[in-house]
């Protein structure tokens, strides 16, 4: 049944923590054992530069790896799923989106269902459009604000165009729930959750929706931006659109059959059957 699976699919698309995650090695390196203490055994990972990292691994867990086996950072210690906030620090952004369309595919083709991995890509995508920033800068960010990426492009290329020094983040990944409250659209944002608090919050910071997104033209009545409803193509106008056309000369009328003289003679069904064509007076058959 595929209502078996949907809870693994919610906990892919709100980015939840699962709740016994896979340890993943950070570092390229290679893998000696420790001791085990207070249920916890002990693996290290000594990279190639020389540094050293420790993860502890729960005792009754299955351990992945061996003794002097060489493994490469993002690779699992332990069996269990991994948390997509660690492969997100760890591999980077390209392998977290390649991580969440294989694991959610995972569950519908268990059940046999067929998903283009398109369909997916873009909700991964709207996960993945947010940047937590860290240094601010010159720019008008907070410190630990979480902004939308090509907000903080533009924000950086404005200040850096004025001279200033630009703001650094890092790639941040929410939940579909919490990605759509975070849009810069108050009135898309309160027609899905939470409707009280997100028209509070929009009054209280004197909020301007310019709706620029599918939702808001729609809630507002207005023609969705995309295709002819974009303003460019609102004023284009198809080459000779408003013209009158011209009146097509009359033409002489033609007979239908004209050149086919003895046509219809030709082509008169024939009577086929076993009395002669021509009618016959009744009075001519003999009545006894």
């Amino acid at each position: 049944d595929i209502t078996g699976g949907l809870p693994r699919v919610v906990e892919l698309f709100e980015a939840r923590k699962p709740r016994e995650p896979a340890v993943i090695a950070e570092i390229n390196g290679v893998v000696r054992y420790g001791e085990v203490t207070k249920g916890q055994r002990k693996i290290f990972i000594r990279g190639d530069d020389g540094q050293e990292r420790e993860y502890a691994v729960p005792r009754g867990v299955h351990v992945n790896v061996q003794e002097g086996e060489r493994v490469k950072a993002g690779d699992p210690l332990m069996d269990g799923p991994r948390n997509p906030h660690d492969i997100l620090e760890v591999l980077g952004e390209k392998e977290l989106q390649k991580y969440l369309v294989s694991e959610i595919q995972e569950v519908y083709r268990l059940q046999g269902v067929n998903i283009n991995d398109k369909h997916l890509e873009v909700i991964v995508r709207q996960m993945m459009r947010w940047v937590k920033v860290e240094d601010i800068g010159d720019t008008e960010f907070l410190p630990e604000e979480v902004v939308d990426k090509f907000k903080f492009r533009e924000e950086n290329e404005r200040v850096v165009a004025a001279g200033g020094r630009p703001a650094t983040g890092k790639p941040t990944l929410l939940g579909i729930t919490k990605a759509s409250l975070s849009t810069d659209s108050f009135i898309s944002a309160a027609s899905f959750q939470e409707t009280t608090r997100v028209l509070t919050e929009a009054a209280i910071n004197g909020k301007v929706d310019y709706l620029r997104g599918l939702k808001e033209n729609v809630i507002m009545g207005r023609l969705i931006p995309a295709g002819t409803g974009m303003e460019y193509y609102r004023r284009v106008r198809i080459a000779g659109e408003g013209l009158e056309e011209e009146e097509a000369a009359p033409e002489a009328e033609v007979p239908l059959l004209e050149g086919l003289e003895g046509y219809a003679e030709e082509t008169r069904p024939r009577y086929a059957g076993g009395l002669p064509e021509e009618p016959m007076e009744l009075e001519s058959f003999d009545a006894e």
